[in-house]
């Protein structure tokens, strides 16, 4: 059974064992993350270099995401390693204090007292702990504690509403883009972009370091939530991850299920990819099987229309990454056997203005009502297959490309499966059929099935899909 969605496993210290990546691959993993919020370049390059053999070794096109850290905006150390806030009562944040106490800590991030004022209400620790400003005074923000607990060392700190200036990209952000770079990254998710200008300095500080990744803009600021200023970060990526955890902080988790649907139903519209992040399957950190709650999470966020479901602590520091991977696997092609096609009503009120994307919308109207056994989409920068993805036709589509670069970055599409082709003549015919013989030698179609072959010419000419070919499998044999 081909899976629809794919899944996105973070790497750390449970999955960074060879024999555990190999199993975690062979259980189904299409795009592992790289985490720049821990680790060193080293780290970074020699796990990237392992996934790279391993793809290799189980013959799989197993993509690499680096993820950015972005401003680390918390609070400092204390000298006894933590303290206890009790509701009540007062506590400072001094950008000025170097180790913390009962009293007060210090910060990571000095622009605090400039972003605050009396009223506002600060989260810390993931919303654990909340604080309610009472004044700033200098480099001294005094508030009151709301909601207490324990406050150890470097606790993140997040503004109910949004509204903290930190830039998306921080200097370790920009020498880690080159990094990204050197592990031959296909996706580069970007840490609390504001505007469309963060991804475009993203974009064009990778492409100075000779990258050519995906860009994916992590939604987790209440500020980038709004439809005009989300569609300007769309506009400037190639996708979103719909980053829950500091999102949730910001706009309450209350907000955070119809965000996540009003978002990737305006990333599929916008033809941009999406990631859906944070706590999919958490209990499984410590537990061989997910919570009834987290099945209905994961399903319901392929039902969303999501591209990919990601885990993080759990295949990065768990005990079960292996279980996790196959808990996803299973939750995502049960939910995707339900979900009903409704081709013809998607194209309603659609408008086609490039000839290539006219040619992949017509490939999925004629799959849709010709009952095709595949789509194959002969692409060179993967376009053609990026549009046929957005829409659901119940047809399996394989990009078949003679670009290394374009066949990795395909791994991340729904529906859609990424494969070699060799030929490097101008020759259409010889082409389509080189196409066919790849379908038939991996076993995905035989003789007898009705294909649909897309094509451009010339032929290996980016952006220049404009045929549509509906073949017989094993036709040309018999004549």
């Amino acid at each position: 059974m081909l899976r629809s969605t794919k899944i996105v496993a973070t790497l750390g210290p449970a999955s960074s064992d060879p024999v555990v990546l190999e199993r975690m691959m062979r259980a189904g993993v299409d795009v592992v993350r790289l985490n720049f919020s821990h680790g060193t370049a080293e780290d970074h390059l020699r796990r990237a270099e392992m996934v790279k053999e391993i793809g290799r070794k189980v013959g799989r096109t197993v993509a690499i995401m680096c993820d950015l850290q972005g401003p680390k905006i918390r609070v400092g150390r204390f000298a006894n390693g933590k303290t206890v806030l009790q509701k009540g009562k007062h506590f400072i944040l001094d950008a000025a204090c170097e180790l913390g106490n009962d009293e007060r800590v210090g910060l990571d991030y000095p622009d605090l007292p400039r972003d605050v004022a009396e009223g506002a209400v600060l989260l810390l620790d993931d919303g654990r702990i909340m604080l309610e400003v009472t004044s700033v005074r200098g480099d001294e923000v005094h508030t009151v504690v709301r909601h207490g607990g324990v406050l150890s060392n470097n606790k993140g700190i997040n503004k109910q509403g949004g509204g903290l200036t930190a830039p998306a990209l921080t200097a370790k952000d920009m020498e880690d883009i080159r990094t990204a770079v050197k592990t031959d990254a296909d996706y580069l998710a970007v840490s609390f972009p504001k505007s469309g200008a963060d991804m475009y300095m993203a974009r064009e500080l990778m492409r100075a370091a000779g990258g050519k990744a995906f860009l994916i803009a992590k939604i987790e600021r209440a500020e980038a939530v709004e439809p005009k200023i989300l569609m300007d970060i769309m506009n400037g990526s190639d996708g979103i991850m719909v980053a829950r955890g500091d999102l949730a902080v910001e706009v309450g988790d209350a907000a955070v299920p119809a965000l996540q649907k009003r978002m990737i139903r305006m990333a599929r519209e916008a033809n941009k990819l999406t990631i859906t992040a944070t706590q999919m399957l958490e209990s499984m950190v410590a537990s061989p099987v997910p919570t009834r709650a987290e099945v209905s999470d994961v399903a319901n966020a392929v039902l969303d229309g999501t591209d990919a479901v990601m885990l993080s602590a759990e295949s990065a520091s768990g005990m079960y990454p292996v279980e996790a991977i196959m808990a996803m696997d299973r939750i995502c092609i049960q939910a995707e056997q339900s979900q009903p096609l409704s081709l013809d009503q998607d194209f309603l009120n659609r408008v086609f203005t490039r000839v290539d994307q006219s040619i992949a919308m017509g490939a999925l109207f004629t799959a849709f009502h010709l009952k095709i056994k595949a789509i194959a989409a002969l692409t060179e920068s993967g376009s053609t297959a990026l549009w046929m993805s957005r829409l659901n036709c119940g047809v399996p589509i394989y990009a078949l490309t003679t670009q290394t670069s374009t066949r990795f970055r395909c791994a991340l599409l729904r529906d859609t499966y990424p494969l070699a082709v060799k030929y490097v003549g101008h020759d259409r015919e010889e082409l389509l059929q080189e196409a066919e013989n790849v379908l038939v030698s991996n076993g995905l179609v035989k003789d007898g099935d009705l294909i649909v072959l897309t094509i451009g010419e010339p032929i290996g000419k980016a952006g220049g899909t404009n045929t549509m070919k509906i073949v017989r499998v094993g036709e040309h044999r018999k004549k």
